[in-house]
């Protein structure tokens, strides 16, 4: 009978502990609403983003003008969507053009429709009523607090419209995970400045001055991730649909970086946001101060990243500054095998 009933007491403890690891990995799923402008690198880290269900619950993808115009953006956002087999998500499109300043686009970097190396078409299932900047409203307002992420891979003008109109929606934020910045990189528009806090610096400052929780992923990171031949040999050998897309993407649109850096392959910028999403051990950096420029002149847009506390002013952001580039592409490969 003890034997029997220390076999009822393992048992029981063994299945506790397994409803424990699953309430736990549950608890660890994020809600996240991506903001993007894709973009060549966005359309990756939604794929990416997508194919991980099981860490992410994609609320929403809200797409901003940044890389094209807002109307190819919320176009790209969805064939990522429809690429992915999720048409579920809803894609709200958000502002048009910058707070401030004069529109700018990248399209000498992502070619005309914002989608280098791919054929592009009007996908099957259209936007979700209403915009972005009253989605972010409502869904931050409802929220939880502090339990929704928002991945930001463009210019972050949606949100900084939402939190002027709305202020204490940070209420129902989580974290804030920007992609964008530079500083021992330097910049990618200018010498100092990269794109999306140069598309929209002021917007950047308000989302800086909120005091949410902020994470910046910088050129400081992603240009230590670059594709090579043996990597996107690896994604090709998936032999899906997500893999070929990915890989005619990747091909043509790390072309420009490796002419103008010089560098052996090319980096995945927006991707990265979503690895640190999924895998914070692949990465590493330091809580610092972060100052952004929003003066005409040659610093403007420039992220002043104060990386040695030299000003010994209270941090504001984590500034992820390395990352590992092999287990960044195996986990993205591992992910898009998921697609068709």
């Amino acid at each position: 009978m003890l034997k029997g009933l220390s076999r009822y007491l393992i048992g029981g403890a063994l299945l506790l502990a397994i409803s424990t690891v699953s309430a736990v990995q549950a608890a660890q799923k994020r809600d996240l609403i991506i903001d993007t402008d894709p973009g060549a690198d966005d359309v990756v880290a939604l794929l990416l983003a997508l194919a991980s269900p099981e860490e992410l619950n994609v609320m929403a993808i809200t797409t901003v003008a940044g890389n094209v115009r807002l109307d190819k953006t919320s176009r790209n956002a969805r064939l990522a969507r429809e690429w992915a087999g999720r048409e579920e998500v809803p894609v709200y499109a958000g502002a048009p053009r910058p707070l401030v300043r004069t529109p700018i686009y990248a399209e000498n970097v992502h070619g005309q429709e914002g989608l280098p190396g791919v054929p592009v078409h009007e996908p099957a299932k259209g936007l979700a009523s209403g915009n972005a900047v009253d989605y972010l409203i409502r869904t931050l307002s409802q929220a939880k607090p502090h339990s929704v992420t928002i991945a930001m891979l463009g210019p972050q003008t949606n949100l900084a419209l939402a939190l002027t109109q709305a202020p204490e929606i940070t209420q129902g934020i989580k974290e804030v995970v920007v992609m964008g910045g530079a500083h021992f990189n330097g910049g990618n528009i200018t010498p100092v400045a990269e794109f999306n806090l140069y598309a929209d610096p002021h917007a950047a400052q308000i989302v800086l001055a909120s005091g949410v929780k902020l994470t910046y992923v910088p050129l400081d990171v992603t240009h230590k991730i670059l594709t090579s031949e043996a990597r996107l040999k690896q994604i090709a050998a998936l032999g899906n649909h997500a893999g070929q897309l990915v890989g005619d993407i990747l091909n043509e649109y790390v072309k420009l970086d490796m002419e103008h850096y010089g560098l052996p392959g090319g980096p995945v910028h927006d991707a990265s946001v979503i690895a640190w999403l999924l895998k914070p051990e692949l990465f590493s950096g330091r809580e610092i101060n972060l100052a952004i420029d929003s003066r005409e002149g040659l610093g403007f847009g420039q992220t002043v990243a104060d990386w040695y506390g030299t000003l010994k002013q209270k941090p504001n952001v984590f500034w992820v500054e390395n990352g590992d580039a092999q287990g960044f592409f195996d986990l993205l490969t591992a992910r898009l095998g998921r697609l068709k």
